[in-house]
């Protein structure tokens, strides 16, 4: 379906203008920046691999969470539960072949080499990147169309119709049609998870563990229980969105990779076709 021909109803095998460019460029450049971030991120995790709750937090403190070694050993250890992790985390080989002792491998960090500066470099530098275009985003989308996209409509957050949905969405249902080219309830309480929790979150608690920013904004200490705390809930908050990520590549790729993935390059979308036609 062209523009000329919006008050035509559209059906099956039409296409549909989906993404506008502003939302189309928001994506791809939050997908580079999540990307860097979490990496460098994962560097920067290597040099204490132990998460704390409250203001201060050192080896002899009780960690809720550790990445560790015990002799050739990895384990990841969380609570009381701990888990024999050697080869992935805790320890494993190097680009050489050789093992180390490391929480994360080379392969998921930037750098690959262990470099404490340069990956906070990294990290700060696009964290301003995704404060700067999530902000933009978030306001475009409050005083913008796309608002409308993502705004449950009038009886969509019924437990019945989420539940509805939910039972489509696990037998493989997907909409078909007119219906394609909208986001489902699904789909709009999760977006609306990321970017109003998720993303602000993360946002928030990477400032909070800056000194500096501690000085000039000292209630985000209070906010969120300390230094250590931040840190806990910033890496939370990360890994809720790569759980987020995966589901959605997961979805993308059920629903038709190469329609999804061209429809966020050229904002085109071909609807998929009833299934009696």
């Amino acid at each position: 379906m062209t523009a000329s021909a919006e008050h035509t109803p559209a059906t099956g095998g039409d296409r549909v203008y989906r993404h506008r460019t502003g939302t189309r460029l928001w994506h791809w450049t939050t997908v580079l920046t999540f990307v860097v971030m979490l990496m460098s991120g994962l560097m920067i995790f290597n040099a204490h691999p132990r998460l704390y709750w409250g203001q201060y937090g050192a080896n002899p403190d009780y960690a809720w969470m550790e990445i560790g070694n015990d002799d050739r050993r990895g384990y990841l250890r969380v609570g009381n539960i701990d888990v024999t992790t050697t080869g992935v985390l805790g320890i494993n080989n190097t680009q050489d072949g050789e093992l180390t002792a490391r929480a994360f491998p080379w392969w998921s960090t930037i750098p690959s080499n262990y470099n404490l500066a340069r990956a906070r470099l990294w990290h700060l530098t696009f964290a301003w990147v995704l404060a700067l275009t999530m902000t933009a985003y978030l306001i475009g989308t409050l005083f913008g169309r796309h608002r409308r996209d993502l705004l449950p409509a009038k009886g969509e957050a019924r437990p019945g119709h989420i539940w509805r949905d939910i039972k489509d969405h696990a037998r493989l249902r997907f909409p078909r049609g007119e219906a394609a080219a909208r986001y489902n309830i699904l789909q709009k309480l999760t977006y609306l998870t990321v970017l109003l929790v998720l993303f602000p979150g993360m946002i928030l608690t990477g400032l909070t563990m800056s000194p500096n920013l501690n000085a000039k904004l000292p209630f985000l200490l209070d906010l969120f229980g300390g230094r250590q705390s931040a840190r806990s809930l910033h890496f939370i908050f990360a890994f809720g969105l790569v759980g987020f990520v995966v589901i959605h590549l997961v979805m993308v790729v059920l629903a038709g990779p190469i329609n999804e993935v061209r429809s966020m390059l050229t904002g085109w979308f071909r609807l998929p076709k009833e299934k009696d036609q």
